[in-house]
């Protein structure tokens, strides 16, 4: 068990869920952030139902105050910030002949300024500390632009730019900041039909995920991951 708490920006009910489920089962009181945190109502009672808290808070990620709010408010109910996960991400696929300046925008302002935002404020509570660990979800895009997927590619490379930033800033002063590629498909009820049609454990299941980002808290500082990819067995890469 560990005292403290974890903030996980940006909990829908795969991976984000997974998340809360796994911190909380580690002994950390869970803040959970989204746009709309009234759908979270029922993972908050899951959570409380195994002994653990979770409490949901609103927050956009995009809104400078909102990020703030949400850490002050993580801090004085739950105690001080351990873990913060930054989980938040959009995308809207479309030729370059095609994109909307506002859509493109949007998923920058989401999955990259978002991710500055939380690792900000988190990087501004733990360093007197000495200590903590601030995770970024990544994915294929943030290694490689695809055809037709501009609106995911900048914003994960530039997210992926400010893990390694801030690892090369903060390592030394005992917070462990780490970037997670996301190769696959994450099992969830959008691609129901993606895995029947996949062998047994053809896409990323979110507990497993959820199991190695823990793991990424409980490292040495001896030993610490600045990256690590995850896919599944099938995947070709």
């Amino acid at each position: 068990m560990q005292e403290g708490s974890a903030i996980i920006v940006g909990v829908g009910p795969a991976l984000g869920a997974a998340l809360v489920r796994r911190f909380a089962q580690g002994g950390l009181r869970v803040a959970m952030a989204a746009r709309h945190p009234d759908k979270l109502r029922d993972l908050a009672g899951e959570v409380a139902h195994t002994g653990g808290v979770a409490s949901a808070y609103a927050c956009d990620a995009t809104r400078e105050a909102d990020v703030q709010s949400l850490f002050r408010a993580a801090e004085t109910d739950l105690g001080p910030v351990q873990v913060a996960i930054f989980n938040a991400g959009a995308f809207e696929p479309g030729s370059m002949l095609d994109i909307d300046a506002a859509d493109f925008e949007r998923c920058w302002r989401v999955g990259c300024y978002g991710g500055f935002l939380v690792g900000r404020e988190a990087a501004r509570l733990m360093a007197p500390r000495e200590s903590g660990t601030i995770l970024f979800t990544g994915a294929t895009a943030a290694l490689r632009g695809g055809s037709g997927f501009a609106n995911l590619a900048v914003p994960k490379f530039g997210l992926r730019a400010l893990s390694q930033s801030m690892a090369r800033e903060l390592g030394p002063k005992g917070i462990h900041v780490a970037h997670v590629v996301i190769d696959g498909q994450i099992l969830s009820q959008r691609h129901v039909e993606l895995a029947r049609e996949r062998p047994e454990d053809g896409l990323l299941a979110p507990h497993a995920i959820a199991e190695s980002y823990w793991h990424l808290h409980q490292q040495h500082r001896s030993a610490w991951t600045q990256e690590l990819d995850l896919r599944p067995w099938v995947e070709r890469f």
